[in-house]
């Protein structure tokens, strides 16, 4: 029995030695193939390397080996390739005398294990496992951008990576703010699916779901794609995201703008702000100094309260309320004091003040304000402060300080805040005329226009002495200027103008003369007599009447006469020698010093 076992043995020994001797493929113990990486659409180089460096390569069989069939693909004999019907047939290609099979136009189908057979001068074989690698293009992401709750009890999608057409299939991790993100129960899952597209390649779809919190409305997420090539690993990142998170409100509060201090005249804007998303519904409220109760005020569309202008009665407690409708809780802010700063207006006494020449005046101004105030009276007329306090004394008045005052109320604390008032001060008197006496230059049958200007407390009257449309203009509350609309002519030449201000106190005039001028084509402006402004009443005189401009003709031509004769005479002489210059003078010296 024993004999028996030994005998089985040995033959069966010498069975496989046999076997492997006579060269049967796959049945000896098969080497680790040789690895060759390309990446798609490359050569890839096949080389037939033996155990032993002195090779025959005349009699290769190349064969593709595809779930565990192997197909004869090329043929080299004596150096020549041949190669056979099939998928490779016009990709395959021998190089370095045909110890190398070169494969074209490389694909993912491709990745497979070549095997290169030699049966001379006994059966060896070559296996060459080929990998194939594709970079898969930019990845894209996209948020969730109808946003997630916190109070949602499921895993919400997050965004979903897509990386197209890469091979083999690479490897997604997703990050938030930087830190990669990994499958944690009940908070964070990653479902990666890929698709097998026509050409071979992969396309990843990974999709991120995850329970956020209330700290991750500004995380920013992003995924990255590994994958190998060739010449080592390398990654692509997808661009950074944000997804709305949306949380119920725990605290209200009131805001003003602008911030700081706040006078009358100011655009005031209060608006409610909450720590919710999306945030609660908004009122505000104002307390009514009478009740004590918190009353709701109207807003604009955005729930904003506009105080424009700000006015003292805007003033007091204000308070915002939030709803929240999704947990239809209420929340209040805090009470916000609104200080609007003012002055009111500004009287001044006595307010149409009246005095007589040489008199003595007395202005008191008065305001009020919920701040200290300054005052200071100013010229109407000149901007020049004359005072600072509410009072201003007029002594020893004169015709000439009739006429505007201003007193300013400010507050030195609020810059801006201030109030003004105007009273007009009114001294007695008759007429005072702007001009006593004008001068016109004007053409005959031409329209004028003739102005007369005078002041006076009562307010005076203008009429004129001739025929027109007259017009009057208050300049101010004592001054009135009357504006003469009149045809020249010869009568009107000969008689001149008058135009008599007068009122219960007295009257003045302004004698206007008219002068022919024909050669001129418009008028010319009026000229003011030495004596204009004279309150007092003048007698009326005639301007000496313009020299004539005859007489200044004649004067320049008998100037010119005298200059030619002086200059012929002068020539005449030097024509004979009788001047001492020139070459003729020292020719005349040289006679004289020879004799």
């Amino acid at each position: 029995m024993v004999l028996s076992r030994l005998v089985c043995a040995f033959l069966l020994v010498a069975c496989c030695c046999c076997r492997r001797a006579a060269g049967v493929p796959g049945e000896a113990e098969q080497p680790e193939p040789e690895l060759v990486e390309v990446e798609l659409g490359s050569t890839a180089l096949l080389k037939c390397g033996f155990s032993h460096s002195q090779g025959n390569f005349s009699h290769i069989d190349w064969f593709s080996v595809h779930k565990e069939k192997s197909t004869l693909i090329f043929r080299v004999r004596q150096g020549q390739g041949q190669s056979e019907p099939g998928e490779y047939q016009h990709r395959l290609s021998i190089q370095d005398k045909g110890s190398t099979l070169a494969l074209t136009h490389v694909t993912p189908h491709d990745e497979r294990i070549f095997l290169c057979q030699d049966k001379r001068p006994w059966s060896q074989e070559h296996r060459i496992q080929l990998r194939v690698y594709k970079a898969p293009e930019e990845p894209s992401i996209q948020v969730n951008a109808l946003g997630i709750s916190v109070n949602s009890r499921e895993l919400e999608e997050v965004a979903t990576c897509v990386g197209r057409n890469g091979y083999p299939i690479p490897q997604v991790i997703w990050y938030k703010n930087g830190q990669p993100l990994k499958e944690e129960k009940n908070r964070i899952h990653i479902q990666s699916s890929q698709i097998v597209e026509s050409s071979g390649l992969y396309t990843l779809r990974s999709v991120l779901k995850a329970q956020l919190l209330k700290e991750d409305k500004d995380a920013q997420f992003y995924c990255e794609l590994n994958y190998r090539l060739p010449s080592g690993n390398h990654m692509k990142e997808s661009r950074e995201v944000t997804v709305p998170v949306f949380y119920p409100a725990e605290k209200v509060w009131l805001e003003v703008e602008p911030v700081g201090i706040l006078k009358e005249g100011d655009r005031v804007e209060i608006r409610c702000l909450a720590d919710g998303n999306p945030p609660p519904h908004f009122s505000i409220s104002k307390q009514n100094l009478s009740t004590r109760e918190m009353e709701e005020e109207t807003t604009d569309d955005n729930g904003i309260l506009v105080l424009e202008p700000a006015q003292k009665q805007h003033s007091g407690l204000y308070q915002c309320q939030g709803l929240d409708f999704e947990t239809m809780a209420l929340l209040q802010s805090d009470q916000h004091e609104l200080l609007v700063n003012y002055v009111s207006d500004v009287w001044v006494s006595p307010a149409a003040p009246e005095s007589q020449e040489g008199s003595n005046l007395t202005l008191t101004c008065e305001a009020q304000s919920n701040q200290t105030l300054e005052f200071q009276w100013l010229r109407e007329k000149t901007g020049k402060v004359l005072e600072k306090g509410p009072v201003l004394q007029l002594h020893n008045l004169k015709r000439e300080a009739g006429g505007g005052y201003r007193c300013m109320a400010s507050v030195p604390s609020v810059p801006g805040l201030n109030r003004t008032q105007l009273v007009n001060v009114a001294i007695f008197g008759p007429p005072w005329m702007a001009l006593k006496e004008r001068k016109v230059w004007v053409q005959e049958n031409a329209v004028l226009n003739l102005s007369c200007e005078a002041s006076g407390h009562p307010r005076p009257t203008i009429s004129w002495n001739v025929k027109g449309m007259a017009n009057e203009q208050d300049r101010d509350l004592q001054s009135v200027l009357s504006i003469l609309n009149v045809l020249v002519t010869p009568e009107l030449l000969e008689t001149g103008a008058e135009c008599m201000a007068s009122n219960a106190l007295g009257k003045n005039t302004t004698i206007i003369f008219l002068e022919l001028d024909s050669s001129r084509t418009g008028l010319n402006m009026s000229t003011v007599s030495p004596h204009a402004r004279a309150n007092s009443t003048s007698t009326e005189k005639k301007l000496p009447k313009p020299e004539s401009k005859g007489v200044v003709i004649v004067a320049v031509t008998v100037c010119v006469l005298v200059l030619a004769v002086l200059g012929a005479l002068l020539y005449f002489f030097y024509k004979k020698g009788k001047l001492p210059c020139g070459r003729s003078g020292k020719q005349e010296m040289e006679r004289n010093t020879s004799i």
